[in-house]
């Protein structure tokens, strides 16, 4: 079963599972979403074993990790990691996954990585003067360099901060993916990984939002907007979940043969207080959209893509579509009121599909089923938590931008 639920991932060339599912990490948090999110797409993924010391988790997120994969064990020390006395908590950690947003814990992690070799795996996300962003490094042994300034807080002790939890979806998903390169062996960012903007003002609207696809994508577009507060949902899937889903799909743990866009929008609306309303149907050219401000492309192929990219042209509509790879994704948007090419026309989609086979998408079977395509839980979560920023940044009146994510450059965002 464990085989069968991890199938997608496995198929990524070079992929080792078990150096994930022997590992044991070691995570230092805050009174944040920060560590909950990794812990949930942790379990996802296979790492099976960890240990945590923070002052408290989202009990819906840890709930969602351990039911997503039984073989998840994590220890919780509640409280702050504040004294080198606690470095027996560690013993046995393959990595340590630093999330904290306090100096001390900072350079007390750093100076383990240093005197012991360890990976310190550092991510946070940050509000200072007019800009919000997050920054991800990875320490091993060798990088004594002044760049290290740049990831230690300048808060020395634990005290309030801004969370922002559309931030920390991408932002842990970063981090994620920088843990699965250290335990594999792999290369790690040599640079600090950004990414900053303005501060966003609370919106004040209530836009009617259209989630089109019930996938990785659409699962966590879904979270990000609960966490932005826009709760107007409508969720558009034909499918059922089958197991294979279970990598990335988090909030479909428990629903094999059940519908993805029904599972999901009742576990939205239970965790997180949405207004999330199922529609399981397949998009076609005459799905009506003109209920809704804006729409979410978080399908898995082109010719549907195509069709929502001309609705949305023709009918006005702004359209946040987002695709990923096993590596890599992107975000483009669509504006009308700026006269903006659609993503079907900015990716040149039409090159790819014969025109002729541009009709709704119908297959007889669900989507990873009849299209097993390598797929991994970081991908999706980076690209949905982008798609959300970049409709929010809209909702703000800032510049947004189209966003191509790729993990194997050293420049990655």
């Amino acid at each position: 079963m464990l085989e069968e639920r991890l199938d997608r991932q496995l198929r990524i060339e070079g992929w080792d599972q078990r150096l994930l599912t022997e590992a044991r990490i070691g995570v230092v948090g805050d009174d944040d979403l920060l560590v909950s999110l990794y812990a949930m797409s942790s379990s996802a993924l296979g790492l099976n074993n960890m240990v945590v010391i923070a002052p408290r988790l989202d009990d819906s997120l840890l709930d969602t990790a351990r039911r997503i994969n039984p073989a998840f064990n994590m220890i919780l020390i509640e409280g702050y990691y504040t004294h080198p006395v606690m470095d027996d908590i560690f013993t046995g950690c393959t990595a340590i996954v630093d999330l904290s947003q306090y100096g001390l814990a900072n350079k007390l992690l750093l100076k383990k990585g240093f005197e012991q070799d360890t990976p310190i795996i550092r991510g946070f996300c940050y509000a200072q003067d007019d800009q919000e962003g997050f920054k991800v490094f990875t320490y091993v042994k060798g990088r004594e360099w002044q760049d290290l300034e740049q990831i230690v807080s300048r808060r020395n002790l634990p005290n309030d901060h801004s969370d922002d939890g559309v931030l920390d979806i991408i932002g842990s998903g970063v981090v994620l993916e920088q843990t699965k390169n250290v335990l594999m062996g792999r290369n790690v960012s040599e640079d600090v990984i950004g990414y900053n903007r303005k501060i966003l003002e609370t919106p004040r609207c209530d836009p009617r939002i259209c989630v089109v696809g019930a996938g990785a994508l659409g699962n966590f577009v879904g979270l990000g907007l609960a966490y932005s507060g826009l709760r107007t949902i409508t969720i558009i899937d034909p499918d059922l979940v089958e197991m294979t889903n279970l990598n990335r799909q988090v909030f479909l743990y428990d629903a094999i043969g059940l519908s993805k866009a029904e599972t999901l929008s009742e576990r939205l609306n239970r965790f997180f207080g949405t207004h999330a309303q199922p529609r399981v149907m397949y998009f076609r050219k005459d799905t009506d959209i003109s209920p809704y401000d804006v729409i979410f492309d978080c399908v898995d192929n082109f010719e549907t893509r195509i069709v929502l990219s001309e609705k949305c042209k023709d009918e006005g509509k702004v359209l946040i579509s987002g695709g990923t790879n096993s590596a890599a994704g992107q975000v483009v948007v669509f504006d009308p009121s700026q006269g903006d090419g659609t993503p079907a026309e900015l990716l040149g989609l039409y090159d790819i599909v014969d025109k002729r086979r541009i009709e709704p998408y119908r297959r007889d079977t669900v989507s990873c089923a009849y299209q097993a395509d390598p797929a991994v839980i970081m991908t999706n979560q980076i690209i949905a938590g982008f798609m959300v920023d970049s409709y929010r940044m809209l909702l703000g009146g800032q510049v947004r931008r189209n966003i191509f994510y790729n993990s194997t450059c050293g420049i990655r965002i």
